[in-house]
This record gives structure tokens, C-alpha cells and sequence, in this order.
């Protein structure tokens, strides 16, 4: 199943849940040594719990872009896949393609595209709507 990103009518496609909690997870192990969420409320709080509301998405962006940045100190090989089970790998293992070079660059969606260019439109789209964001399975 789908996950989505909706902004009122319109839906990004992002890829599976497994996906998706991947990104969290890779964010919380990474770069919150004080635990879930206490860099990053917006994203690893809200987002992850389902839905961003209008006023804070210029707060979800700017924590996006701290995250895409901080990401860039990373290989693609210090992925996590599931932050209760860190022995948990991708289904496609360590076969990556060369053009991955870090772990901002390393979370494509189901459709080919960097999953922080699609969180950067969707905000972008939420901002003009003055919306708040879903995140919707069943996509």
C-alpha cells in the first residue's frame, strides 16, 4: 500500500510505509541524540504522526532543510531501516545506485523522485493553499 502526502485535493505518492518510517527513523538515529523528535518536533512529531497543520509548515520547512542538510555527513550505507530493529536492511539490500552518494540523496520515492524535493513541493503548495499536510495510506 501507498503512502501520500495530501494537501487538500492533491496527493504526492511517496512509496510504503516501511519507506517512509525508514526516513524517520534514519532522522531520529542520526541526528536526535536526545531522543525522537526533540530536534526536529514538526517533522519527527507531527509529520510521522499523520498531519501538519497550516501554521506549521514554514516550521516543517525549515526543519526539512536542516535535515537535508545534516543528512549530507552520512554515507547511504548509515540507513536505518527500522529504528526498534537496527539489524533491519532495505528489501533491496545494499544494491544502491552510484549516484547516491549520501543519506540526503539516499530516499528516492516509488516514483523516482528525492523524497526532499517532493516534501519541499508539497510545503510549497501547502503554503500557497495556507493548508495544513496528511499523510495518507491507500494512495
Amino acid at each position: 500500500m501507498a503512502i501520500g502526502l495530501r494537501v487538500r485535493s492533491n496527493v504526492w505518492v511517496v512509496g510504503s510505509q516501511a519507506f517512509l518510517h525508514s526516513f524517520f527513523s534514519t532522522v531520529a538515529h542520526r541526528l536526535e541524540p536526545e531522543g525522537w523528535g526533540s530536534q526536529f518536533p514538526a517533522v519527527q512529531h507531527e509529520l510521522y504522526r499523520g498531519e501538519i497543520s497550516a501554521h506549521r509548515v514554514a516550521a516543517a520547512r525549515s526543519e526539512l532543510a536542516a535535515i537535508q542538510e545534516q543528512l549530507k555527513r552520512f554515507p547511504p550505507t548509515d540507513a536505518i531501516w527500522d529504528i526498534e530493529d537496527l539489524s533491519a536492511g532495505p528489501p533491496w539490500g545494499e544494491d544502491i545506485s552510484p549516484d547516491i552518494t549520501s543519506l540526503s540523496d539516499y530516499f528516492v520515492t516509488s516514483d523516482g523522485r528525492d523524497l526532499f524535493e517532493v516534501f519541499f513541493e508539497v510545503l510549497s503548495d501547502a503554503e500557497r493553499a495556507e493548508a495544513g499536510i496528511k499523510v495518507e495510506g491507500g494512495v
